[in-house]
Order: C-alpha cells, then sequence, then structure tokens
C-alpha cells in the first residue's frame, strides 16, 4: 500500500466563474467590435499603442538584436522540433482498398486551411513556444500561420513590443503573419481573422487562464490542440536515483508558478526523505522570483508518495496521467513497455524533462490535469483533417444497395431506401417507384 511521505495542501480555488464570465463578454465585443476593440484591449491591458501587425522591418532589427550563440540554440531547437514534426506527418499514410468487387473506400490527410498559434509572454519569455506550435503547423502542410504574443514591458511599465528572441523564432518557424496581441485579443484576432489575416481553423499554443478559456469558449466552430491547465511533473525514483537531481528536477518544473503540481513516487524511503529534507535549499538554488515560484508551488503543490513495488509506482503514475513523466529508475525497457498515461515520457535520470520543454523535438504542448488519460500532446495531427471517400459501381450495386436499402427501411427512413435502390442494376427511379407501390 501507497502511504504520503508528503501531502500537497493545495491552493484556494480560482474564481472559475469570474474568468469564463469576462472572457465571454471581451470575446462578444472582439466578434462584433473586430480590430478596433483589439486594439483597445491591446492598449488598454498591455499598453501597446503601436501597429498590431509587425513588419518585415521590426523583425529584421529583432534579429540583430539576438546573440549568435542563442541564435545558434534555436536553430538546433528547430531543426529537431521541425524533423520530429515531419516523421509525424509522413506516419500518416493516405490508403484506398477496395472492400469488393467494385467498391473501393480510401483515407486522405489534409492540412486546415489556416492555424493560429500562441506564444504567451509573462513571467518568462516563451521563445521555445513559437518553434513547438508554429513548425508542427507547417510541418503539417498548413498554407496560413498567423502567430501572436503579448508585448514585454520595460522597467517602468512601458510597452515595447514583443521580445526580440520570441520574435525571432516566430520568423524562424515559419510565420505568415505576427500579431502583437495577448490574451483574449490574441485568440480572438486569430480565431476571427483580424488584420488581414484568415480566420484560424485550428487555435494552439498554451496561455494564461483567460486564454485557455478564450479557447475553450471557442471550440466548435474553431478547433483548438487543448484544453490546457498549470503544467505538471510526476518523477518515479528508485534506490538507484540521485536525491540532489530528483529534486533538481523538481524545482526546474515548479519554477512555471505556485499552481503547478509536481509529484515524487518511489519505492525507496531513504530517498523520499531525502528529498523531501533538500527541496527548499534546492528551490532556493534558481534565485529570485524563480526561488520564490519554485517553493511555493513545491509547498502547495509537491507531493511524496512511497510505493511497495514498482508495479504500485507504475499504477499511481498512470492514475496521475500526468504532463511530464519522468523515470529515474533501473530497468527502463519494463517501464517504457508498462506505462499508459502521460504526456511525454522522459526515460533515464540523464534525459531532464527541460530537455522536452525547449530542443529535444517531441512537442512541449502536452495534455495537463490528468487529460493525458484520453491524449497525447500537440502534434501535426492536430493540424491535419481525416477524410474519407468512396465509389461503388457495377458488381458491387447489387449486395451495396440492398443492405442499405433493408437497413434505411428498419430504421424508417423511405428516402435513404429509395437512392439505394435506385441504383440497383437496370432499376430507374420509377420504376423503383412502382416496385414499391
Amino acid at each position: 500500500m501507497s502511504r504520503l511521505i508528503k501531502s500537497a495542501p493545495g491552493l484556494p480555488p480560482a474564481s472559475i466563474a469570474e474568468i469564463s464570465d469576462t472572457v465571454q463578454i471581451m470575446l462578444a465585443r472582439l466578434k462584433s467590435g473586430g480590430e478596433e476593440v483589439a486594439r483597445d484591449y491591446a492598449e488598454r491591458l498591455d499598453g501597446w499603442t503601436g501597429e498590431i501587425t509587425v513588419s518585415p522591418d521590426e523583425l529584421h532589427q529583432a534579429a540583430r538584436q539576438v546573440p549568435d550563440a542563442l541564435k545558434q540554440a534555436l536553430a538546433y531547437a528547430h531543426d529537431n522540433i521541425r524533423r520530429f514534426a515531419e516523421a509525424q506527418r509522413a506516419s500518416v499514410r493516405d490508403f484506398q482498398i477496395e472492400l469488393h468487387p467494385g467498391l473501393t473506400t480510401g483515407q486522405k490527410s489534409l492540412p486546415v486551411a489556416a492555424a493560429g498559434c500562441y506564444v504567451p509572454g509573462g513571467r518568462y519569455a516563451h521563445i521555445a513556444s513559437a518553434l513547438m506550435t508554429i513548425a508542427t503547423a507547417r510541418a503539417a502542410g498548413v498554407p496560413h500561420v498567423t502567430a501572436c504574443a503579448p508585448p514585454r514591458r520595460d522597467v517602468d511599465g512601458t510597452a515595447l513590443g514583443i521580445d526580440p528572441a520570441t520574435l525571432y523564432a516566430m520568423q524562424l518557424a515559419g510565420a505568415d503573419t505576427i500579431l502583437t496581441l495577448g490574451g483574449v485579443q490574441g485568440i480572438a484576432a486569430m480565431a476571427y481573422g483580424l488584420f488581414g489575416t484568415p480566420p484560424a481553423d485550428v487555435l494552439a499554443g498554451p496561455g494564461n487562464a483567460y486564454v485557455a478559456e478564450a479557447k475553450r469558449q471557442l471550440f466548435g466552430p474553431v478547433g483548438i490542440d487543448m484544453f490546457a491547465g498549470p503544467t505538471d511533473v510526476l518523477i518515479l525514483a528508485d534506490a538507484t536515483a540521485d536525491p540532489e537531481l530528483v529534486a533538481l528536477d523538481l524545482a526546474g518544473q515548479a519554477e512555471h508558478g505556485p499552481t503547478s503540481p509536481c509529484w515524487l513516487v518511489t519505492d525507496h524511503e531513504p530517498l523520499a526523505i531525502r528529498v523531501a529534507e533538500i527541496m527548499p535549499r534546492t528551490c532556493a538554488r534558481l534565485g529570485g522570483d524563480n526561488a520564490r515560484a519554485a517553493l511555493e508551488a513545491w509547498q502547495a503543490m509537491g507531493e511524496i508518495t512511497l510505493c511497495g513495488s514498482r508495479e504500485e509506482m507504475a499504477a499511481e503514475a498512470d492514475r496521475h496521467a500526468p504532463e511530464h513523466l519522468h523515470v529515474q529508475c533501473a530497468d527502463l525497457p519494463w517501464w517504457q513497455s508498462r506505462l499508459s498515461s502521460y504526456g511525454s515520457l522522459f526515460l533515464g535520470a540523464e534525459t531532464t524533462v527541460a530537455f522536452g520543454d525547449k530542443a529535444s523535438g517531441p512537442n512541449h504542448v502536452l495534455p495537463t490535469g490528468g487529460a493525458a488519460r484520453y491524449t497525447g500532446g500537440l502534434s501535426v495531427h492536430k493540424f491535419l483533417k481525416t477524410v474519407t471517400w468512396q465509389q461503388a459501381r457495377g458488381e458491387a450495386l447489387t449486395a451495396l444497395a440492398h443492405a442499405t436499402s433493408v437497413i434505411s427501411r428498419a430504421e424508417g427512413m423511405t428516402g435513404h431506401a429509395l437512392t439505394a435502390e435506385a441504383r440497383l442494376a437496370n432499376l430507374s427511379p420509377r420504376a423503383c417507384a412502382a416496385n414499391e407501390s
């Protein structure tokens, strides 16, 4: 039986209803007022009064501000992300099959016409997110990709436009249009096709609670990648794991903020006790606001569970269905074959979650809040629609039309039956009507 070494008290409940109502009002205003309302929100919420659409000159100026070392790192990351996404696209196979002589059916995967990729701002410059969403849409073959991000602020609060490195990454990944818009107004601009962009068929990318709620409310007429909440991580560690490294990996993900769950599941009690002891000083290693955010997350959302066996550990991981699942245990092949509910799996102590967050290739936009029980993360598949086709002729018609007619009449759908019967060899609609009488 498992038992808790450290429990997670959680945070006071957020006012979800208030966020939902605010977003609903904003979306209604943005839909009716369009660009004028979007500009108003940009000024009132982000202090931005400049041009919304980023010009080629601004992109050039941003590129000049990005250090060469960062450009090289982004090129490496982009190459991995693009190549992984292209391999995903190649795995989606169009096919056709003759089910019976004369009855041919098939499948095609087609990219959506336009995508909107949201790149968050806030406490951190989420440079890698630009690569993850935009490059994946491009690999899927989406003809037009709009991207947006909120303006950053100077120390005195002045809005300065999108972070230069983020702009560089957005261009590198292949965005056709870039909008200096954050929050609900950014999501709405892409969904409604404002500022000369085509309305997005799919919206992708992480964001705060308002961004997530805007995507939720728009879902239906517009596709979305997923309903995303606070990022989370679960580490599976046995007696072979280094407690110092385990603690650092927990703190590294906890720096996202106080709402981020971070779980340790182990069958080795000394490891559990040691990690609990050193977490405060490990969080302190991050320094400044990062240290405070990590410690708050650990105190409120951190949990250590002690299990009696590795099978019990795996069951606990499947129960949580974490966004990031990091295995720091012996016998990695056993864990890889046994585990079944996670956004992305990180195998071995060497494979830190940060690799996946930034540069290794698989997408970092992943299901949170246990959604990994039923879905995976962002991939080219989110930007593709799988359509089917069929053609019936000749000798297939008799059996096919007969089965369709029998089923339709059993359902009471006479019109369906008649259209099927009209396709029988040598049977015209007039003859079908006579036969009906």
